[in-house]
């Protein structure tokens, strides 16, 4: 990809792209457009969970470019959803999946939540997994 020449552009598509490569790499997506896939899902089932104060805390940790995907299609008075189980929020991921997505969306989750552990202030990660209930939490990466 060409380089924008807006240092804020190419630098949150470099972490976009360092995102998905994390994706790819070390939780074994086949290739970035599955891992984007899988990134988005789980994005839009943490953001749908959250209380929006929560959420808007959680998307301001995130790269620009990842925080238009997080943010696309939000419907601030659909939120929180009422999500409490792990297979509520494992269906919430799968409806967000495109068809056939060939991994199962609870091991989707649990790779994009390491990602987001590794990437995001520790500080708000310990929040956002505060905020989720136990059955979910106990997938979060920092619950401390």
């Amino acid at each position: 990809m060409k380089d924008t020449h807006v240092a804020v552009l190419d630098h949150t598509v470099q972490q976009t792209n360092l995102w998905l490569k994390r994706l790819t790499d070390d939780h074994h997506f086949r290739d970035r457009p599955q891992a984007y896939a899988a990134l988005r899902a789980v994005l839009h089932a943490l953001r749908d969970r959250l209380t929006p104060p929560q959420a808007v805390h959680l998307g301001a940790q995130l790269p620009t470019l990842v925080r238009g995907i997080f943010y696309e299609g939000w419907r601030l008075s659909d939120t929180p959803t009422k999500e409490r189980t792990v297979d509520d929020f494992a269906a919430h991921v799968a409806a967000e999946l495109p068809p056939q997505f060939p991994r199962d969306p609870l091991g989707t989750a649990e790779a994009v939540f390491a990602v987001l552990g590794a990437e995001i202030d520790p500080g708000e990660m310990a929040k956002v997994g505060h905020a989720l209930p136990a059955a979910i939490r106990k997938y979060w990466p920092v619950t401390a």
